[in-house]
């Protein structure tokens, strides 16, 4: 019998895949109880079965287990660990001062059982963090993981909206950081200019990379941008503009009139201009 793979959300929307190994009757929204490195974690089901198994990377071998159901108590007791953690934040910013570390602390996750607490920072260089390990482990009486994070996990813990007024991308369903360059808004013919193209981490926004595929092919079928054609009633004109969901070509001949065409009805009535010896349209 196949095990079920099940998604798991725990706080600042960090994410977790295991099986049910004891076959209970998870449903979407239960909060249940994981094993994790050294201990157990508490966090609420979002995703069940092939749509998990669809998400996730990871070897079967290597998933955790999830061991049982939250009891009321442990879910209640969610807040009281929260206002744990902004304790922990603060006194870990004094000590990172005081050690005078290059380094911005993002955020604090104390783990359910009390076995660890996670520090996650991001820092433009390698910092030798092992005293301030020290104080924090002599402070709290537990396990310290300092963890860096890039700028995009950085935006990813602390949530936010878009430029399209939707919650960031990678706080909802992006489970992997795909590289995204400057390429994918050329060829979907978008403003350059960064504050246009760029998310709230200051990267390149992840969404160029949705339709990308999409442009490259459609992009195929069209003629470029610029180029001169003459039409079978003998029209001069260039292209001037191009709509690609549609399928539309928009065209401009001499005097700056402008006509949008059908891309099937331009590739059938028009040419290439074989006139290598005429000036452009630009230096007419």
């Amino acid at each position: 019998m196949e095990l079920e793979t099940v998604e798991v959300q725990f706080k600042r929307e960090r994410k977790g895949y295991y099986l049910n190994k004891d076959n209970l009757d998870i449903k979407v929204g239960d909060y249940v109880v994981v094993e994790v490195d050294r201990g157990e974690d508490l966090g609420r089901v979002a995703v069940i079965g092939e749509l998990a198994d669809r998400k996730h990377s990871e070897k079967i071998s290597s998933l955790g287990k999830i061991r049982r159901f939250a009891t009321q108590k442990e879910i209640e007791n969610l807040g009281k660990v929260s206002d744990k953690e902004g304790e922990a934040f603060e006194i870990c910013m004094k000590k990172v001062e005081e050690h005078q570390l290059d380094m911005k602390l993002v955020d604090t996750e104390w783990q359910f059982d009390g076995n660890k607490i996670i520090f996650y920072f991001t820092a433009e260089k390698r910092v030798d963090f092992r005293q301030l390990v020290k104080d924090l482990a002599a402070i709290f009486k537990t396990r310290i993981e300092l963890k860096q994070i890039g700028v995009r996990d950085e935006a990813r813990r602390l949530g936010g909206f878009g430029r399209c007024g939707y919650r960031l991308c990678c706080a909802t369903f992006l489970n992997e950081f795909e590289p995204v360059t400057l390429r994918a808004a050329k060829e979907q013919r978008l403003s350059l200019n960064p504050s246009q193209i760029s998310g709230i981490c200051g990267r390149l926004m992840c969404c160029l990379m949705y339709e990308r595929v999409f442009y490259k092919e459609q992009s195929k079928k069209f003629p470029k941008e610029g180029k001169e054609y003459i039409s079978i009633e003998g029209r001069e004109e260039r292209v001037s503009g191009l709509d690609m969901f549609n399928e539309m070509v928009e065209l401009q001949n001499r005097e700056g009139f402008k006509r949008k065409i059908p891309l099937e009805e331009f590739n059938k009535a028009t040419m290439e201009c074989p006139c290598k010896e005429r000036k452009n349209f630009e230096e007419d």
